[in-house]
């Protein structure tokens, strides 16, 4: 199983570039990161700069959306990555949240989202692509190769996935939940006519290595409340009656509106309805052997990839310690 790390582009963007370099060097197979460019710098080009100074790591984000740039502008930046650097380039998309949101606009229909994934697997493999009644293709690029891997948590987005998805991103680390979801894309792969040993699996969720728990638990409570915005359009959409787990449901009950501007960050005020439980379940946390159990456990349901969200305060320990520890475990 890879081990990934999945950063915020937060300035200075130098940062992001070197804790990519550590990333590589303790041995981490992808470095993703955020993609909303109000929030935080634009990551194709802090891409570029990852990419000229390390020589192993695959880059993308986690995720874009078709809602913020032209499906051909995002795959032209992958193909001149691709071009540049080798094929070391992967694309996370999802409809679309707080790079939508927070310019007003609501996430892309899973239609759009469709639409927008063949556009992007062809073009960023050297094929040729239909949009708006035209036949496109980068006749400069026909050796540049993409994966395009989906995050997606509802029944609709789930058989999308396993559809059109080269791979499948869930942003949550709870085992039960991952072996539904994972089950569900596998279902609708094969239903599509499609082998569903061929997708990748990827499960990201916020990693802290360390003894204090509450600590942690305070460092990585934003997750849930991210997490929370994608089940609460679920809820809102098919009602709470068993579109999703209802472990993935019931917490969001208590759930109170949401402040993009603390969007992904430790200490955010808006999270406060997320209980321990969720975040011990969602989250990796605890000392290196509570890390490799649950790491075990997501390997057993069939996940290729486990991505470690690293927003907290314990950056360059988290690290080392997967790079000495826990990656070694998996290789």
């Amino acid at each position: 199983m890879d081990i990934g790390v999945v950063l915020q582009n937060d300035p200075p963007a130098l940062r992001v570039v070197e804790l990519a370099k550590r990333a590589e060097a303790a041995g981490f197979s992808h470095v993703w990161t955020f993609d909303s460019h109000v929030l935080w710098q634009e990551p194709f080009v802090i891409y570029s700069k990852i990419l000229d100074e390390t020589e192993r790591v695959i880059v993308g984000p986690m995720v874009t959306n078709p809602g913020t740039r032209d499906w051909t502008v995002t795959a032209s930046l992958f193909a001149t990555l691709n071009e540049m650097y080798g094929n070391r380039t992967i694309c996370g998309i999802g409809r679309g949240d707080s790079a939508l949101r927070v310019l007003g606009a609501p996430p892309q229909s899973l239609a759009q989202l469709r639409e927008c994934v063949q556009v992007i697997q062809a073009l960023g493999n050297g094929r040729s692509a239909t949009l708006r009644g035209q036949q496109i293709r980068f006749a400069w690029a026909p050796d540049s190769r993409l994966d395009v891997w989906v995050a997606a948590y509802g029944p609709k987005a789930l058989q999308l996935t396993g559809e059109v998805g080269d791979g499948y991103i869930l942003q949550l680390a709870d085992p039960d939940i991952a072996e539904w979801m994972i089950t569900a894309v596998r279902r609708a792969a094969e239903r599509a006519g499609r082998d569903p040993t061929q997708l990748k699996f990827c499960v990201a969720a916020p990693a802290y290595v360390g003894d204090d728990l509450a600590h942690q638990r305070d460092q990585t409570r934003w997750f849930g409340g991210m997490v929370g915005n994608h089940v609460a359009d679920i809820v809102a959409r098919y009602g709470g009656g068993g579109a999703v787990p209802q472990a993935l449901t019931d917490y969001i009950k208590a759930r109170q509106g949401y402040d993009y501007a603390e969007h992904g960050r430790a200490g955010n005020t808006h999270t406060a309805f997320v209980p321990d439980e969720v975040i011990d379940r969602f989250c990796v946390l605890g000392p290196v052997a509570d890390h490799v159990k649950r790491l075990q456990q997501l390997r057993e349901l069939g996940v290729d990839q486990f991505a470690v969200y690293l927003q907290h305060d314990n950056k360059e320990q988290t690290l080392a310690a997967y790079g000495e520890h826990i990656i070694p475990a998996f290789g």
